[in-house]
């Protein structure tokens, strides 16, 4: 595993940048197909809105990651916020204000915002799956050590190398990737039957939130916040519990429209 492909004078070209890139370049296509499928003409906003909520969720990611997870090394190096390339990027703050931004944009070009998430909701995912090789290539997001004499070893110009030098430790970040793609699996499964507006992208919030509630478990990047949990953890339990409320709203509303629709001597 190396950080860097090559250097252009002095100025380093990271595998980080390059898998981040791809995970957004490669969300969008798939985002593009899934949507070109669907037949309803939203696809020719795939890539305007995909640049609007990268440029977006990086600020999130990155603010997220600076105040929840690295405020002690930050609060000393606040010139260093803007260094978004040495890595520090929060999935959880990304996903949040790259839905905000999103949900602006698709009121401003009436496009209804429940089954638009619905059919790139596998797309997320898929890109969030190809994020975390940028973060294993750059040595963040890792794992606390095994203990044993089994492990990923990181180079020593990586901050997992400089937080617990030379020992051998769990691979938070090639588990999660390997989670998403199930929850990728399982979403594009779901999507095959009849469903409730919206339940899918809570389908997803809840898949995820529990794959990442216990891989913080196997997470040595930062410490804990309150109750013995990570932020991650607490943001995970508060996303899973309000999804599935949600979900549960969503279907529940679906089954009872289904009823009254297919009632005798309603229209259809």
């Amino acid at each position: 595993m190396h950080q860097y492909v090559t250097f252009i004078g002095g100025f380093p070209i990271r595998f980080y940048g390059i898998f981040f890139s791809l995970g957004i370049i490669f969300g969008c296509i798939m985002a593009y197909y899934l949507l070109k499928k669907d037949g309803r003409g939203w696809h020719e906003h795939v890539f305007d809105l995909g640049i609007t909520i990268a440029f977006v969720g990086i600020i999130g990611g990155r603010l997220w990651d600076v105040f929840f997870f690295d405020w002690d090394y930050y609060h000393d190096h606040l010139l260093e916020i803007p260094y978004v390339w040495q890595g520090g990027m929060a999935i959880q703050g990304g996903v949040i204000f790259a839905c905000v931004a999103a949900y602006f944009y698709l009121r401003k070009h009436k496009i209804p915002v429940l089954p638009f998430a619905d059919t790139v909701t596998p797309a997320i995912i898929f890109g969030q799956a190809i994020g975390r090789i940028a973060n294993f290539m750059n040595g963040d997001a890792f794992g606390h050590p095994t203990g044993a004499n089994f492990g990923i070893l990181y180079p020593d110009t990586t901050l997992a190398y400089r937080t617990y030098g030379a020992q051998p430790l769990w691979p938070a970040e090639v588990w999660e990737c390997q989670g998403d793609l199930i929850i990728l699996g399982l979403l594009l499964w779901y999507a095959c039957f009849k469903h409730a507006r919206g339940t899918t992208f809570c389908l997803y919030i809840m898949l995820y939130s529990l794959l990442r509630f216990f891989l913080e478990f196997f997470r040595g990047d930062y410490g804990s916040l309150a109750f013995g949990l990570k932020s991650a953890q607490l943001t995970s339990l508060t996303s899973f519990t309000c999804a599935l409320l949600v979900f549960i709203f969503f279907s529940v509303k679906y089954r009872a429209d289904t009823k009254v629709e297919e009632s005798p001597g309603n229209p259809t």
